[in-house]
Order: structure tokens, then sequence, then C-alpha cells
């Protein structure tokens, strides 16, 4: 299943050969739930998201890829922060090895009906309570702590 590995301050892991601007999107429902995906690339829950396509802006980065992940529509509404940690390093299958730069987006759901795309295993909305028991990485973690604390001053780190 895995096209991916993470790595969380690890003395072995490889060398970064990239940084690409990357979006996660904090999409919480009328509930107050979160929407969450199980990746496909390492089996791992996490927000939607990815990275940015030439000729489109960040916002539109944040809307194409949870409709794409997730079959949910969202507008975005905020910044949760922004994520340039280098000790998560991320290699790909390809050879890529990128370092983290992952700006984490407020987005309100709009429309939409969940659906599993390739990208994801499984789709659905999380009571944060729930999340405790899922298999998150250490910096999904950390940007949905961010996300629920709801401060008006973004994350810098």
């Amino acid at each position: 299943m895995s096209r991916r590995t993470d790595y969380f301050d690890d003395p072995n892991a490889p060398k970064a050969n990239s940084i690409v601007p990357a979006v996660t999107a904090f999409v919480v429902n009328e509930a107050g739930d979160v929407l969450l995906e199980r990746r496909s690339d390492n089996g791992r829950w996490g927000m939607p998201g990815g990275a940015q396509e030439v000729g489109e802006n960040i916002a539109g980065t944040v809307v194409r890829e949870v409709l794409e992940e997730t079959g949910i529509q969202v507008e975005v509404v905020g910044l949760v922060g922004i994520f340039t940690d280098p000790g998560h390093v991320i290699a790909f299958a390809d050879g890529e090895v990128r370092q983290e730069f992952s700006l984490c987006f407020r987005a309100r759901p709009v429309g939409g009906d969940i659906q599993v795309s390739s990208e994801s295993l499984e789709v659905r909305w999380v009571s944060r309570a729930e999340i405790e028991s899922l298999e998150v990485s250490p910096t999904t973690r950390l940007r949905l702590e961010e996300g629920f604390r709801d401060s008006p001053v973004p994350r810098i780190s």
C-alpha cells in the first residue's frame, strides 16, 4: 500500500531533495466533526490535501484537493497555520524526498457527498473524541490540535 514513507525527527531519514507548496484542509461540519480520509499511500488518517498545481491559486488548491479526495465541496474561510518542520521528511517511491511545506486552511463544507478516490481508502466525518483512536501522523495531529484551538492567529512553525 505504501507509496510514501514519512520520517519524523529521524536521524536515519534520507536527505530532502525538494520542497513543494502543499495544502491540507481542516473542514468541520455543523456537528463539530472533522473531515478525514484514510490515505491510500500510507494507510494513515489525515486531512485532505495535496500539492499546488501550476496555474491555480492556493485557495483553489484547497477546493480542488478536498473535492477530488473526498467528494465534499468547500469554501476556504481562514488559515490554521503554516507548517515547515525540516524534521518531517517524506520519501516517495519515485526517489523524491520532500521536506514538509504545508499550509493548513480552515474550510467549511458547502455541498457534495462523501466518496472515496484513488487517494483515499475511506472518507468520513470524525468526532474530536474519536481522533485519539485513529492512526494519525504527529504532524497531522498537530494540525488538528491547532484547528480545534480555533485561534485567530495562525500557527507558523
